[in-house]
């Protein structure tokens, strides 16, 4: 069904590509050195993407610790081991590899099935640990609406938090690099209505630190 509704929406019939030469890309420094990468329709003909994803994927539940409960995550997940990475995706991981100086070896997914699933302010483990690290995320499928806001420990106590939101979905792309992971939270808020959306991070084996 999801993807019958992601049809209604995905115009974009052309064969999946994405912009290896990343002309499209802008740089957008964040504070404490965070900083992102952003390139709306980075790939094109991602509605095939989203399809394929959607199909062919070994999708899970998971759950998490809430208080003193409990809860499954709302959301689906799945990873992708090396040998099942689509070539398309193995392409595109091979062009952020190079442009990035580090080998983003682990391939995941997150799947937004409507406004109900969400992800709340966090940072990546044990990326949020380290100096600095990279994670890269593709969006096939609908937008949904990403926030990114500095960590309480970074923030002066005058005057509210600044965040930044961004609508990801329909191909772009988003690297979060420096001390984000760190330095700054991000989200996928509910809504009150949302069509699906696959998430591709592509990340490097982090090491916890000693």
């Amino acid at each position: 069904m999801a993807g019958r509704q992601l049809g209604l929406l995905d115009a974009d019939a052309r064969e999946p590509a994405f912009d290896a030469e990343f002309r499209g890309i802008r740089r957008i420094p964040l504070a404490h050195g965070a900083w992102l990468d952003y390139a709306q329709g980075w790939l094109s003909g991602h509605g095939s993407v989203f399809e394929s994803l959607l199909r062919d994927s070994d999708w899970q539940t998971s759950e998490q610790h809430m208080y003193d409960r409990t809860v499954a995550t709302p959301r689906l997940i799945a990873s992708v081991p090396r040998e099942r990475v689509p070539p398309l995706l193995e392409a595109a991981r091979r062009a952020l590899s190079a442009r990035y100086g580090q080998e983003l070896t682990r391939v995941s997914l997150a799947l937004y099935r409507d406004g109900k699933d969400s992800v709340a302010f966090h940072g990546d483990r044990i990326a949020r640990e380290l100096p600095e690290a990279l994670v890269a995320t593709l969006s096939v499928g609908a937008p949904r609406r990403f926030v990114l806001r500095p960590r309480a420990r970074m923030h002066s106590d005058q005057g509210p938090r600044k965040s930044l939101a961004l609508n990801l979905g329909w191909g772009d792309l988003l690297v979060m690099g420096g001390t984000c992971q760190r330095t700054w939270q991000h989200s996928i808020p509910k809504v009150s209505h949302a069509e699906p959306r696959i998430a591709i991070m592509f990340r490097p084996v982090w090491e916890p630190p000693a």
